[in-house]
Parts: structure tokens; C-alpha cells; sequence
């Protein structure tokens, strides 16, 4: 039997969701408490991974087991054998070919970014500062070069995997509540810490250090060298996960 999850977390004080050695990660966690209702070892596929410090409002997973438990169990019951900062949302059986990564259609991510001249107490570790005013017009003019299908490479992490770096970058908004910006990307797939390097060099834009048409030359370059640092992971939350209506997934 093959079951999906929906699963928050607050990633502060895990290294990440990539199960590790020392078992402080999202996924020993989630498999220890899954295994402890199970009464079997039980290993999960998810739909992408996170690094440390970064958050999920609903990462999706799947997983096979041998046993029989009402939903709720895999729910509540997880729920109870879970660290406070991880929560089961739902759970769905699904059929065997159903895959957690795989089967995704597109993967939203938001980047939570407070702009005021002081860092937050009440958002620490939750959200990324940057203390000079950004102006969002520039940021939004220089964010449309990002749009559509393009070579990532300056956008990725040294260390990523990612058989390509072509990737096709659907939607990306930008907002502002008050002192808190909101950049909302999507795409099929992400490279390893391209959300965090694009929030980098818009910032850079914002801040007035280029002009929009920068981005472009960054894009266009193919070097990380020619971006900007990569941006805290904070603000950072894997948002929502895409997949065909067909699988019945109680996904918002």
C-alpha cells in the first residue's frame, strides 16, 4: 500500500530535510514516528529536498508499508510521535504509481524578506532582513528577464546535483505588506539554491546597486561568480507542490 502526506515543518533546528548520520534532519524524524505507528521500518520519497533552516508549509511525501491504519493515524497518530515543529496535514493512499518527485507538476516556493532599518526579534529565523529600502518596481522589471525556460547556472549552488541546469521559471511575484516582501516563485523544478541566489540579485537591484538589465547579463553569463551572495535561508518556505487533479490529493 503506497501512502502520501502532506507535512509542515519549521526547519530552524533541523539540518535540512536529507536524512543524515546523526538523525538531526525533517526526514529521521518523520520516519521514526512513521515507523512507531507502523510497527515497521518505513522510508519516505519526497518531493523535493530543503537545507537547513528552511521551512515547508507542505512538503508532499509518499511511502509503502505492509500494514493496515486508518488515516487518522497516519495523521494524528504520526502527530504525537513528532517534534513540535513537524506536522502531518493529511494523509491520502494512493496508487503504486503515484511518485511524491516524480509525479510533480511544479514546485512553488516563497521568500518571506523584512525591509526596515532594524532586524526582527519576532521573525527571527523565519524571515530574511535587509535594512535599506528596496524599491519593488526595479525588482519586479528586473524579475520578468527570469521568466521562461533559460540556463540557470549562475543561479545554482556549486554543490548541486542537477543533471541540468535548464530549468523553466513559470511565475515570479513580488509583493509588500508593510515592512514584510513577499517573493513567490514556481517552476517545474529548482537547483540548489536558485530561489535563494534570484532573492540575492534582486535585492541588489532593489538596493539600486544595477539596473534591472543586470539580471540578464547575470543570466546570460552562466558564472555564480557574477551574482549575488546567496541570501539567508530564513526566509525561505517550500510553498506548494502541483500534481495532476487525476491522484486526488487534498492539496489547496
Amino acid at each position: 500500500m503506497r501512502i502520501a502526506l502532506g507535512v509542515e515543518y519549521d526547519g530552524c533546528r533541523f539540518f535540512g530535510w536529507q536524512s543524515q548520520s546523526d538523525g538531526n534532519t525533517v526526514q529521521d524524524a518523520l520516519q521514526a514516528a512513521l515507523s512507531g505507528i507502523a510497527s515497521e521500518s518505513i522510508a519516505v520519497v519526497a518531493a523535493g529536498r530543503t537545507d537547513a533552516g528552511v521551512h515547508a508549509l507542505e512538503q508532499v511525501v509518499h511511502f509503502d508499508t505492509a500494514v493496515e491504519r486508518p488515516l487518522t493515524a497516519w495523521v494524528r497518530g504520526v502527530n504525537a510521535l513528532l517534534p513540535k515543529n513537524i506536522a502531518v496535514l493529511w494523509a491520502q493512499v494512493v496508487p503504486e504509481e503515484f511518485h511524491a518527485r516524480f509525479s510533480a507538476q511544479a514546485r512553488s516556493y516563497r521568500y518571506l524578506l523584512i525591509n526596515r532599518p532594524v532586524r526582527s526579534a519576532v521573525h527571527y529565523g523565519k524571515a530574511g532582513w535587509f535594512h535599506v529600502p528596496l524599491d519593488l518596481e526595479q525588482m519586479r522589471e528586473a524579475a520578468r528577464y527570469l521568466l521562461g525556460e533559460h540556463d540557470f547556472s549562475a543561479f545554482r549552488a556549486a554543490e548541486c546535483q542537477a543533471k541540468s541546469p535548464i530549468k523553466n521559471l513559470a511565475q515570479i511575484y513580488i509583493t509588500r505588506q508593510g515592512d514584510m516582501i513577499f517573493f513567490d516563485l514556481t517552476a517545474g523544478a529548482f537547483l540548489h539554491h536558485m530561489v535563494r541566489n534570484i532573492v540575492g540579485c534582486l535585492v541588489y537591484v532593489g538596493k539600486g546597486k544595477h539596473p534591472p538589465a543586470w539580471i540578464k547579463e547575470v543570466l546570460d553569463g552562466r558564472d555564480r561568480k557574477l551574482a549575488a551572495p546567496t541570501f539567508a535561508p530564513d526566509g525561505l518556505y517550500l510553498r506548494r507542490i502541483k500534481y495532476d487533479a487525476k491522484w486526488g490529493l487534498p492539496l489547496e
